[in-house]
């Protein structure tokens, strides 16, 4: 199998598998990038150059790990010490790495006078699982696919503080969270009731978000217009997932047939079962052609509900 193809463009996606060692030296996987018309898997050679494989439902991946897992630096820099970082985590850097990304963090507050104009969104990813957030406006809708959001509706528009202001009202006011755990995302992703009922919960807590008195005087509110993701994910007919890649280890091989893709999770068919890889344990690793037939020989584990312990089998 060849390096990565082109960057994903419109229409229906194909799949090469997920590789690559070429002649150029190992890539590295950069994760899965979204789009409106779909996901596809970007790649980082060693020199810093980027190209992308797509993905397409019912199409088929299989990569093999190569050497070990390395920090992937912060904000486009290289790692200074090249350091070896935990297999299981979902970041690949290294504390230094890590304390240098987030110092300039929206999500941390690290810079509260940035002056764009930020989007409060209502997210759902089943029922009783609705949440609050922000994202900046010029992103438009990409950052609801990077978390897998089923559907969406923006809720408010204006500076970042107003828009953080917004996000504290909802959790105070209504007891609507800020985060939802990857597990209780795919725990009932493959059991959701359909489009039509998607988004009731998003549609009554917008009506009473906007109602609540102490909303900031520089937020806009806007009107409710439910987005569904459900077929851009590939949700309709989704089976229930087996269990979840724990980490990737050296040679392990990972291969199978895309069943849906959901933020970072690929649903994976394989070996008469259905795995869940979260992309995310692929950064920072060099990874290889394997074929899709090849099953899978990392460590996976039960999927289970966030507060059962983990089982492996």
């Amino acid at each position: 199998m060849s390096g990565p193809g082109p960057s994903p463009g419109p229409g229906p996606l194909s799949v090469p598998p997920a590789t690559v060692v070429d002649m150029a030296g190992v890539w590295r996987s950069g994760g899965v990038r979204w789009g409106e018309d779909g996901p596809g898997l970007v790649w980082v050679g060693e020199r810093g150059e980027r190209r992308g494989s797509r993905i397409a439902f019912g199409g088929e991946v299989g990569f093999r790990v190569v050497g070990e897992r390395r920090c992937v630096g912060a904000r486009g820099n290289p790692c200074p010490g090249d350091v070896v970082v935990a297999r299981g985590s979902a970041q690949a850097r290294c504390g230094e790495c890590a304390r240098l990304d987030r110092v300039h963090s929206v999500a941390a507050d690290g810079v509260p006078d940035d002056p764009r104009v930020y989007r409060v969104y209502l997210a759902w990813f089943g029922p009783g699982l609705v949440k609050v957030g922000i994202t900046a406006e010029e992103r438009e809708g990409a950052r609801l696919r990077e978390q897998g959001a089923v559907c969406f509706s923006w809720l408010g528009r204006g500076p970042l503080m107003a828009a953080r202001r917004c996000e504290e009202l909802l959790r105070a006011a209504l007891g609507v969270p800020d985060r939802v755990s990857y597990e209780q995302k795919r725990v009932i992703r493959a059991s959701l009731p359909g489009p039509g009922e998607r988004g009731d919960e998003i549609r009554d807590m917008h009506a009473r978000a906007v109602g609540l008195g102490g909303w900031p005087e520089s937020l806009e509110a806007v009107a409710c217009r439910v987005v569904d993701h459900g077929r851009l994910f590939g949700l309709d007919g989704l089976v229930p997932a087996h269990g979840v890649v724990r980490e990737l280890v050296p040679d392990g091989v990972v291969g199978g047939r895309v069943l849906a893709a959901a933020g970072p999770d690929l649903h994976l068919e394989t070996a008469g079962r259905v795995v869940v890889l979260d992309t995310r344990l692929m950064s920072g690793w060099g990874l290889g052609a394997a074929p899709a037939g090849g099953g899978i020989t990392v460590p996976v584990r039960a999927l289970r509900p966030p507060d059962v312990q983990d089982q492996l089998f």
